[in-house]
């Protein structure tokens, strides 16, 4: 189940407000160019705002995601037409044969199981067309992000059109390595209504994540920096090879 920042109605309809800061997707698109990808499987869309940006550039796009909400977000968005939305989980995909996969933000950490993890990848590998690439991010374990998780660290005001004014703020839950528990809660100033989205993420080492990209069929190509957040994230870029299986 997708945690409700995502899919509650009243949450997705002010993600793109809450987190409008993406400067994190220019890397993602610049890849694209950089492969010279023509077709894309964004996995955890959200309210597509990558989906919609690599359509608006020509790319034949897939957006996918669990969250219904967040889907009726995206497909507002100047665009969305030209995206192929698709509502559930990575093992509904259909047969694509794209020549790029990515997983921007936290998607590849909501992934917690070994198992889970694995399922992912393997169809992942079946959606790429052969010598198609994987790219995404996650969170190197070393730096401990969640230490700045705190309500003082993290609130902020945000005004939003139509809405009014919206207080949010993250607190740490709990830390059981690999696994990291957090609550994201906001407060709609204009009739008081407070909501709160649960999360957990794992956090993977580098190691780890490169031995479960050659067990899925997918040749580890290059571990680059964020960009964005230079030093505390890993950007795995992993390729599939003509004939290879998991």
């Amino acid at each position: 189940m997708p945690d409700p920042i995502f899919a509650h109605p009243r949450l997705a309809a002010i993600y793109d407000f809450i987190d409008a800061e993406r400067s994190d997707l220019d890397s993602y698109v610049a890849f694209a160019e950089e492969v010279g990808a023509r077709s894309v499987l964004d996995i955890g869309c959200g309210t597509g705002t990558f989906a919609c940006r690599l359509a608006n550039s020509g790319k034949r796009v897939v957006g996918l995601d669990p969250a219904l909400a967040s889907l009726d977000v995206a497909r507002r968005k100047p665009g969305a037409g030209q995206v192929r939305w698709v509502h559930g989980q990575v093992s509904h995909l259909p047969a694509l044969n794209v020549d790029l996969a990515t997983m921007t933000g936290n998607v590849a950490q909501v992934f917690l199981t070994d198992i889970e993890w694995t399922h992912v990848l393997t169809a992942v590998q079946a959606a790429l067309c052969p010598r198609g690439r994987l790219v995404f991010e996650t969170r190197d374990p070393s730096r401990r992000a969640w230490e700045g998780w705190t309500r003082e660290q993290t609130h902020r005001r945000v005004a939003i059109p139509q809405v009014g004014l919206v207080d949010t703020w993250i607190e740490l839950v709990e830390v059981e390595l690999p696994y990291v528990s957090f609550s994201h809660t906001f407060r709609f100033r204009s009739d008081g209504t407070e909501l709160r989205s649960a999360s957990t993420l794992r956090f993977r080492g580098r190691d780890e994540v490169a031995g479960t990209l050659d067990a899925a069929g997918l040749r580890l190509r290059e571990v680059r920096d964020a960009p964005d957040r230079p030093g505390r994230e890993f950007v795995f870029v992993a390729q599939r090879l003509p004939g290879d299986t998991p």
